[in-house]
Order: C-alpha cells, then structure tokens, then sequence
C-alpha cells in the first residue's frame, strides 16, 4: 500500500504494475482497465458513463474533454492537458494528478477520495458543488483567479500553492490545512474557514479579510504628533 503526507492529511496513493498495463491510443467504448495512455490526444471528446481503473495517463492531450459520470479509481495522472476539460458527476478515488494543467477546467459535482494534486495548474477554474469524502490535497498548485463555489472540502490540504485572486462562494473549509500558501487577494468569507491552519505568515491576508467582511474604516491615529 502506497501512501503520502502531506501536513496531517495522509493519502492513499494508486499502486500500478507499469508491467500489468497494456497500451490504449484512441478512447475505448466502455469501462478501461489496467490501461497505459501516453502521449495520446483526446481533446474535445465526450465520455459519459465510463469507469477506468487502475490506469496511467501520461503526456496525453485531454483537452476540452467532457466526461459525465463515471469514476477514476486508482489512476495515475501526469503531466497531462486537461486545459478547458469539464468533468461533471465523476467520482475520484485513489488517484494522483501531478504536473498536469487544468487552465479553465470545470469541475462539477464531483466527489473527490484520496486524490493528490501535485504541481498542476488550476488557474482560471471552476469548481462547484465538489466535495471531499476523504483525505484530499493539493500540494505545490497554481489557483489563481479560480472560483469556488458550494464545495464541501473540510479537512483538505492546501500547501505551497498559490491563491492569489482565488474566490470562495459558500463553501466549506473548515481544518483545512492553509500553511505556506500565497494569499494575496484570496477572497473568502470567514464563516467558510472555522479551524483553518495557518503560520504568522499568512496573518496578514487574514487581517486583510476581516477589514474587508467588517467593513472597518482604518484610519490614521488622530491624537499621534500633537501634545497636550
């Protein structure tokens, strides 16, 4: 059994027998086992309904994709376009997407159990109504300029990403683990992060928050330079 951690979050990770995998070029008609995808192109495709287990997809162009239901169990991402790709109803379970991009992707409904992102971009993406059934993290990301909304992620991982420009609607982060991550214009309102960790570093962007929930007129100390 293969497992990582990241922070306090431990994950299960895909166990693959690279010599148990068998070579897929073009999309199948139905469910995929054991398949290794390499350098294949996929983009713009439709898949509804398709369950694939136990597989590696490396250097593969899946582009614009939109997959409708189905699962991902025990698969290996790498380094994979998925750039503008729309999953919907997809389940994701024991599974690592690393130095992927998702740029514009749009996750909906999805449910996601023991996943790793490692290194991917998620730039401009969209994410709604995706929860976490179990340990989930990112690790190493690019969020910038996404928006979330109605996720259930307590608990997740983010760490060493960068947020910048990440917009949270009405989801749920709370114990999520927010250490050494890049805050800046992360918008989010405090009631969606109860229990977050965080270093002193990132207290400022917090401060920042409540300023801008509160409505706080900061001014300078009127008193300050005048005696008495």
């Amino acid at each position: 059994m293969r497992t990582t951690t990241v922070g306090d979050v431990t994950i299960l990770l895909p166990d693959l027998d690279p010599e148990g995998l068998h070579q897929i070029t073009d999309l199948p008609d139905d469910d995929l086992h054991d398949g290794l995808m390499q350098d294949a192109s996929w983009r713009g495709q439709q898949i509804a309904d398709r369950n694939f287990r136990g597989c590696r997809i490396t250097e593969a162009d899946l582009g614009e994709i939109n997959w409708e239901g189905g699962a991902l169990y025990g698969c290996e991402i790498v380094r994979t376009d998925l750039s503008g790709a729309a999953l919907t109803g997809v389940n994701i379970e024991r599974c690592s997407v690393t130095g992927s991009r998702l740029t514009g992707s749009r996750l909906i409904d999805v449910r996601l159990k023991d996943v790793l992102f490692g290194n991917c971009r998620f730039d401009y993406a969209t994410l709604n109504r995706v929860s976490a059934a179990g340990s989930v993290a990112f690790t190493d990301c690019t969020l910038v300029h996404g928006t979330w909304s109605s996720c259930r992620l307590s608990g997740v991982a983010l760490r060493s990403c960068d947020l910048s420009d990440l917009e949270l609607e009405s989801c749920r982060l709370d114990g999520a683990d927010l250490r050494g991550n890049r805050l800046h214009a992360f918008a989010a309102p405090l009631d969606n992060l109860p229990g977050v960790a965080l270093t002193e570093n990132e207290l400022p962007e917090l401060d920042r928050m409540a300023v801008d929930a509160l409505n706080i007129d900061v001014r300078a100390d009127a008193s300050r330079g005048h005696g008495r």
